[in-house]
């Protein structure tokens, strides 16, 4: 005997049937195809479309034991690298990086990057807003375990939502972006003051909650610099702790009166981003 199914709950199967489907499209329209190779996969995520500067991400997910590398990898690593040359109606594509971890590159140094899972927003200006916006990358990127593959993708994926569903964890990833400040900030987590040690030394003194070890990275105004990761040489009083590094890196024939050097501090779940002329 065939069952009978009162109307009042058809109407409501299908209504839940059509907001599943409608749900489904609309998370598919605000993220591509995950490009997946053996041991890790990238993809983009649309934000909502709302103004002339756009919120998108690129998202990476990496095997158990791999890992990938910040804007500087450190001692050893290859960074990403990004080209949206062949977007449709964007002007800009500024890429924020979210604070990376420091680990050891297996060759006695240390890298920077990212294992797990990472966003990385991406803050898009439109050429025109109220015109389609489709979001063309092409992505060069290296994971590492104990040996690094190089790994090449093209992705594609249109800006089509009013309110996305990729709002949230492009926020959460926003969070992760360290914040910029300025020596001497009254935070709790700050760089003091930067100063030079003779011709080859430069110490930044640091101060940070207790408990917290801070990690500190340094870049050159030019990709072509390659600075060490400062060291943590000694503490002090009053929560402050001293780190140091060389002026290895610079490259051939400059002269580093004067450059314009980047420092990110991280501690617990604080992360800033210094803008310092080297004097």
């Amino acid at each position: 005997m065939n069952d009978i199914v009162p109307s009042s709950l058809q109407t409501r199967l299908m209504t839940t049937a059509l907001f599943c489907f409608v749900s489904s499209v609309a998370h598919a329209q605000d993220v591509s195809a995950w490009a997946a190779e053996k041991h890790s996969a990238v993809r983009l995520l649309a934000g909502s479309r709302n103004g002339a500067v756009l919120l998108g991400g690129v998202g990476f997910r990496l095997d158990p034991g791999w890992k990938t590398y910040w804007r500087t990898p450190g001692d050893s690593g290859v960074p990403a690298r990004f080209d949206f040359s062949k977007s449709d109606n964007v002007e800009a594509v500024n890429i924020l990086w979210p604070a990376p971890k420091k680990f050891a590159d297996g060759a006695g140094g240390f890298s920077l990057g990212y294992h797990d899972q990472i966003v990385v927003p991406l803050r898009i200006v439109t050429k025109n807003p109220d015109q389609p916006v489709t979001l063309r990358a092409h992505v060069n990127y290296a994971v590492c375990e104990k040996l690094c593959v190089p790994v090449e993708a093209d992705l594609e994926l249109p800006f089509a939502s009013i309110a996305s569903t990729e709002d949230s964890a492009l926020g959460a990833a926003l969070d992760g972006v360290p914040k910029p400040a300025s020596i001497g900030d009254p935070n709790p987590l700050t760089i003091r003051d930067v100063k030079r040690i003779g011709a080859k030394s430069v110490q930044v003194n640091v101060v940070a909650p207790d408990g917290v070890d801070p990690a500190l990275f340094v870049e050159g105004p030019t990709p072509d610099w390659a600075l060490p990761i400062p060291k943590l040489a000694k503490r002090e009083p009053h929560n402050v702790q001293r780190f140091t590094f060389d002026l290895d890196g610079v490259p051939p024939g400059v002269n580093p009166d004067g450059a314009a050097l980047k420092f990110t501090l991280i501690g617990g779940d604080r992360s800033y981003e210094f803008n310092v002329n080297l004097n």
